[in-house]
């Protein structure tokens, strides 16, 4: 891969008035200057549309706005329908990941070292916010599981960071809208043998009442989708 690829931003978003705006400018000032920003509104309707179309557009490659609400897997499969770089990251419209630490989380597929990397919130050295005992539990439990399935060693697989070669990413049929997508991609990496990094991230965490959006039904989805496509290998 040539040494100064293309990254192509993923920028899944539903409800979030109040974080939108900072993260895509922390986006456009991260140190990677090759980039597109590809934006999608997943209807959402707390004002963050008028948000878009007043402030945001204008900075960002392209807007997608869903007309009824789909969730994240299917704000993704959108997104990828319109992405043109060498390499497709996905960044959560939120503040809890660091758009700085791109240049680190590509690094081993600029050195063709990687097919696949996973951003995690359990390794490293970087600021890791302290709270939610439980969601933590629940996100080892559920990494635990995928790699029964698949065969990896992971020790995030929920993590928002994951990053891909577009030539890969564009070989899998994504089928789940919502969040059980995070182990659909992971067992269906897996199935294509890709070659799977992770590199440790901060983490910003936010409580429910900030935001949060990730539930118990989330989970036991994501127990379902881990089986499904697990057995499918």
């Amino acid at each position: 891969m040539n040494t100064n690829p293309r990254l192509s931003i993923i920028v899944p978003c539903y409800n979030e008035k109040n974080f939108l705006a900072e993260l895509i400018a922390h986006v456009q000032n991260s140190p990677v200057k090759n980039k597109e920003i590809v934006l999608i509104d997943d209807c959402s309707n707390d004002g963050t549309t008028a948000i878009i179309q007043t402030e945001i557009a204008a900075q960002v490659d392209k807007v997608i706005y869903h007309r009824r609400n789909q969730g994240k897997g299917a704000a993704i499969r959108s997104g990828l329908e319109h992405v043109t770089g060498d390499i497709v990251i996905i960044q959560d419209a939120d503040l809890e990941y660091d758009p700085d630490e791109y240049p680190k989380l590509i690094a081993p597929i600029v050195d063709e070292k990687a097919d696949v990397v996973y951003g995690s919130r359990f390794t490293g050295e970087g600021p890791h916010r302290v709270h939610l005992f439980w969601h933590y539990v629940g996100n080892r439990a559920l990494t635990l599981l995928s790699n029964v399935f698949t065969n990896l060693n992971l020790s995030d697989m929920e993590t928002c960071y994951k990053v891909f070669r577009t030539d890969v990413i564009k070989q899998i049929k994504l089928e789940q809208n919502r969040f059980g997508i995070e182990p659909e991609l992971t067992a269906k990496v897996a199935r294509l043998g890709c070659r799977v990094y992770e590199v440790g991230i901060s983490y910003y965490g936010r409580s429910y009442a900030e935001g949060k959006k990730i539930g118990w039904r989330d989970g036991f989805k994501a127990i379902y989708c881990i089986i499904k496509y697990g057995l499918l290998r």
